[in-house]
């Protein structure tokens, strides 16, 4: 394979492409040229047909590149170039993002979140959400030991009161009647609900990594 510069408008679009550039990847493409020029190679055969790198090479006529780096693959039968463009899609579009190291690369950069690929507001609200977070961890953890106690001891009567519910059924047993859930409540679930947040705008929540309960965002 040799590496060297050629005009794009020497370089020929294949008769047929596997994959479809969407006007908004061509559009981040513009942005990361714009911000960091070409960084990667557009891979060509013999005859200056592109097989990896069209969308690449749309953006930047698009932009009004007049030359390019180009690696020239040489030898491949046909076959092996149309085997060639299907794996060049299909690997790349195996991985996937790696979000903790992604919160923190995001938080390191202190809102310069001007990045290709991504929207900058949503990149904002993934910061400020991990904010959020961290804080609910830090105020959650100065609960007294006794408030944590009482959680505890909540979802172990809940889980006994299911597990004994799940043996009469199995029994044919028939469970007493059951009071209307929405004139009275379980004396259990009162005191879950005394020490949970009311939530009635949102349902996010985090897992308290000491007790296990759930704090409400």
């Amino acid at each position: 394979m040799n590496v060297t510069t050629k005009r794009l408008d020497a370089l020929k679009h294949p008769k047929k492409n596997v994959r479809i550039h969407s006007e908004q990847q061509i559009r981040e493409l513009k942005r990361s040229l714009e911000k960091f020029g070409q960084t990667r190679a557009i891979v060509v055969d013999e005859d200056d047909t592109i097989l990896i790198g069209n969308g690449l090479y749309e953006a930047m006529v698009s932009l009004g590149y007049q030359e390019a780096t180009v690696y020239v693959k040489t030898g491949l039968s046909e076959n092996d170039k149309k085997k060639l463009m299907i794996a060049d899609n299909k690997t790349y579009a195996l991985g996937i993002d790696n979000l903790e190291t992604l919160n923190e690369f995001l938080e390191e950069l202190q809102g310069d979140l001007d990045i290709p690929g991504y929207d900058e507001e949503i990149l904002q609200q993934m910061v400020a959400d991990a904010d959020e977070v961290t804080d609910k961890l830090s105020e959650y953890g100065t609960l007294d030991e006794s408030e944590i106690q009482k959680m505890k001891e909540a979802n172990e009567k809940r889980e006994q009161k299911a597990a004994v519910d799940t043996q009469s059924a199995d029994n044919g047993e028939s469970s007493p009647e059951k009071p209307n859930p929405q004139n009275e409540q379980p004396a259990e679930e009162q005191n879950a609900a005394e020490t949970e947040p009311e939530i009635t705008e949102t349902r996010r929540f985090v897992v308290c990594p000491k007790c296990g309960e759930k704090i409400w965002l």
